[in-house]
This record gives structure tokens, C-alpha cells and sequence, in this order.
């Protein structure tokens, strides 16, 4: 049985024997197979697991931290991929989510959990893993980003990876100008300067990569990918679950008058032609963790370092 502790308790976990084996096959192969695939409805959280996916370098019998798991995505492919001598942890602060993905689970991979932990402040005795993963995270790293990442890295073995997903800096950008543009003819300057404020807090990919060199890791690629997010007119656009879910609560928050904000993002989503489409840029974030020597040394866990991937794009 393994041990995972977490708020002073263990979590067994327990380890089931099987062979050794290095994953075989693309990620497309794997998950063209796979019984847990992506949910192919999801349109936003599945893209940006996608990207994350292909850039994880996985293996039978890895340990996994996914933070910001939420439902799910990837963590129960995640499962699947590392088999029953693998361990999977899934943390989340929102508990509505979690239990939605317990009731997914069920009794089946009995080697993933799912905790409700703060990424931002995880408890000292939680042990290391062999990955870090994030989809859809870095935005919940606030209020200070790098610190979160500082802390996640020191549960990330030597020679581990982390990877993490975010949307980026310029993400729906033609939607922010629109909002401007209303605020400005409106004379709005105090909720203008709130909202440039919250347009600029977004990270970039560079800023990612940056905070990975400054924790000295090694083999980092930042990668950007386009999405486009269809959008509704009027009603429609205003009570996307998408949008209204995290987007545009975060601009009526810019707000001191709630009538007045209902009256300016009315005027924008009845003008939605005039910047659609809406272009999220998706960013993945990899980088591998150094020995303690100052080099990527194979671990006891770890597969050859040949069946290791080749870098690309990184530095």
C-alpha cells in the first residue's frame, strides 16, 4: 500500500503489481484506445488538456499530483495511463466538483483520489511525485503565482516534470477592446482603470517560461496554441457558461454600480459580429525539475532516459 498524507491524515493508496513498461504510441494513438478519453463535448477545459497531454511524458507506475482537477480532466485519463502501480492525487478547493468527479470514478480506478487541498498553501507532509500536472491552474494561482509554483515544485521529485495549462495574456482580446470602448464613451474612468488592471494581471507565456528558469529548471517549452470559442448574440452571450462562469464575472466586478454594468455589457453582447470570434490563446507550460546533482538523472522510477521525449521549442 502507498501513503499519501494530506491535513495531518494518510490517504492509503494502494500499488498493484504489473510489468514495467514504457507507454507506447503518440498520445493521439493512446487516446484513440483509451476508456477514459477527454470528453469530447467540453470545449474549453478538453483543448487545453489536449495540449497538456501531449507535451507529459508518462509511464506505468508514476506518480501523479494534478491540482485544479476539478470534474476530472485529464485526471482520470491520467489513471488509466499510469495503471494500478501508478498513483494519481486530483486536489481542488471547489468541493461541488470534486464530489461530481467522485460520482464519475465510482469504484473504478481505485488508484486515483481526489482531495479538496489548496495548491497554494499544500500541507509539508504531502510526499513528492514523479509529475506535476495543471490543467487550466495558473489562473488560480493568485494572488502571488510564482510563489504557488515554488511551493508546488518542492513536491516535485528530482528529475520529475510539471506541466501546466493556462489561457494566456491576449486571450479574447477583441472582447476586452469592445468593453473599452463602451466604458470609454461612457466616461467611465475609475472602472477603466480597474478593468486595464485586470486585462494586464493575465500572464504571459514568457512570464511562465521566466518563472521556470528563476526555479532553475531545466528542458522548459512554453508553447502557444489559438482556440476559438464560439459565442451567442444578446442573451445568449451574456449567460455562456464559459463566459459568465469566470469571464465576465470578473469585468462586472469593475463595477461599483450593478446597473450600470448590466447596461454596458447589454450594449456589448448585442454587438458581438463586431469582435467575433472570440480567440482564447492556450498555454502550456513544461519544464523538468534537476537532480540534486544539477542534472536530469534517471530515478529509480523512471524509464531509460532514451524512452525520454526530445525536447522541442524549449531552453
Amino acid at each position: 500500500m502507498g501513503c499519501i498524507t494530506s491535513r495531518g491524515k494518510c490517504i492509503i493508496l494502494p500499488i498493484y503489481s504489473e510489468p514495467v513498461l514504457t507507454l507506447a504510441g503518440s498520445y493521439d494513438e493512446r487516446l484513440a484506445v483509451s476508456s477514459w478519453p477527454l470528453p469530447k463535448h467540453d470545449y474549453w477545459s478538453t483543448p487545453f488538456a489536449e495540449s497538456l497531454l501531449k507535451e507529459l511524458h508518462l509511464y506505468p507506475g508514476a506518480t501523479i499530483l494534478d491540482v485544479a482537477s476539478g470534474h476530472g480532466i485529464p485526471a482520470f485519463y491520467l489513471a488509466e495511463q499510469v495503471g494500478q502501480s501508478g498513483q494519481v492525487l486530483g486536489i481542488d478547493l471547489n468541493a461541488n466538483q470534486l464530489s461530481s468527479a467522485r460520482m464519475i470514478q465510482g469504484e473504478q480506478l481505485p488508484w486515483l483520489r481526489f482531495e479538496c487541498l489548496d495548491m497554494r498553501a499544500l500541507p509539508p507532509e504531502l510526499p513528492s511525485f514523479d509529475r506535476i500536472t495543471g490543467n487550466l491552474s495558473v489562473m488560480f494561482f493568485r494572488p502571488d503565482r510564482f510563489a504557488t509554483l515554488q511551493g508546488l515544485s518542492t513536491h516535485l521529485k528530482p528529475g520529475g516534470q510539471i506541466v501546466l495549462t493556462f489561457p494566456s495574456l491576449g486571450t479574447f482580446d477583441s472582447l476586452w477592446r469592445r468593453v473599452d470602448q463602451e466604458m470609454a464613451r461612457r466616461r467611465l474612468r475609475k472602472e477603466r482603470r480597474r478593468f486595464e488592471a485586470y486585462v494586464a494581471e493575465r500572464p504571459s507565456a514568457e512570464e511562465g517560461r521566466g518563472w521556470l528558469h528563476k526555479l532553475g529548471f531545466e528542458r522548459i517549452v512554453v508553447n502557444e496554441y489559438p482556440l476559438e470559442v464560439a459565442a451567442g448574440h444578446g442573451h445568449a452571450f451574456l449567460h455562456d457558461p464559459l463566459l459568465r462562469g469566470g469571464f465576465l464575472d470578473d469585468v462586472y466586478e469593475c463595477f461599483d454600480d450593478s446597473q450600470v454594468a448590466d447596461e454596458i455589457m447589454t450594449a456589448v453582447s448585442e454587438d458581438v459580429p463586431t469582435f467575433a470570434p472570440l480567440i482564447a490563446h492556450r498555454c502550456v507550460l513544461s519544464g523538468w525539475k534537476p537532480s540534486s546533482e544539477g542534472t536530469l538523472s534517471q530515478t529509480e522510477d523512471d524509464p531509460p532516459a532514451a524512452a525520454r521525449p526530445t525536447p522541442q521549442n524549449g531552453s
